[in-house]
């Protein structure tokens, strides 16, 4: 993810030389040096030393230690910290940067990776509007960005769009062996499900009516796929999408309760 962040501000007129990046592991350093020149380091201080921003593009299980790392850089020059750890609160991060500590958590999705993603962001009252601004402009970088009022929506939103496209891939994955089933090579079905899937996304982000329009447009009365819809929906695709993402969203606030 700290990769695709930083190629997209790359792509998007960010100087190189106004990056550092700062990873124990040099392989990680090198590849990030392949993407653009941007400044490397070893240790996470140094790296943010002179930063008015610090992406914390790191797991939950080290975010304690990087926080501790970075703590003094980022009191010394208020800066602006964004987090990318799924389930470590603004509290707990407080806790190790001090409680006047402009944090913003951020929850992207894994197309950042190519330009597509898409990015709920909360921050909290020591946040300014221009680093408000700061924040939403760096994640525009891989995709659409949206604020959420709370904290806690955060929960909903990792159940929603941060885990959403394994859902995608599960649809897909279930649509092409079942057109294998029906008779068609894998490939055929793979190519023409994955093509119907980008279709029907561009279809809905283009167009100028609903969802419920859209898929009223497809389904010809007495037809196939109103046999397709109407089988989906006896056998409760609505209750079952349901309860998976409340699942989703319980388990991402549980996170939080044992990170924090």
């Amino acid at each position: 993810m700290a990769s695709s962040i930083i190629g997209g501000l790359i792509e998007s007129g960010h100087p190189a030389a106004m990056i550092s990046a700062a990873d124990p592991y040099p392989a990680s350093l090198e590849r990030l040096r392949e993407i653009a020149p941007v400044r490397v380091c070893g240790d996470n201080a140094e790296a943010a030393a002179e930063a008015d921003v610090v992406i914390m593009a790191v797991k939950p299980q080290v975010m304690a230690e990087a926080t501790n790392s970075i703590a003094r850089a980022v009191r010394a020059r208020r800066a602006l910290v964004i987090s990318i750890a799924a389930g470590v609160t603004i509290t707990s991060m407080q806790a190790r940067l001090g409680p006047q500590a402009a944090i913003v958590r951020c929850m992207p999705n894994t197309p950042a990776l190519l330009g597509c993603g898409a990015s709920a962001l909360f921050g909290n009252a020591s946040v300014s509007a221009q680093q408000r601004e700061q924040a939403e402009a760096i994640l525009s970088a891989v995709g659409i960005t949206c604020w959420v009022p709370r904290e806690e929506a955060l929960d909903a939103i990792t159940a929603l769009s941060g885990s959403g496209p394994a859902y995608f891939f599960l649809f897909m994955e279930a649509m092409i062996d079942t057109a294998c089933e029906l008779g068609l090579d894998r490939q055929t079905a793979t190519a023409m499900t994955l093509q119907t899937g980008l279709g029907a996304a561009r279809m809905a982000l283009e167009s100028d009516v609903d969802l419920v329009e859209l898929r009223r447009r497809v389904t010809s009365p007495g037809g196939t796929t109103e046999r397709a819809v109407q089988n989906f929906e006896d056998n409760g695709l609505r209750r079952l999408v349901a309860d998976a993402l409340g699942a989703a969203a319980e388990r991402a606030a549980q996170m939080a309760r044992e990170m924090g």
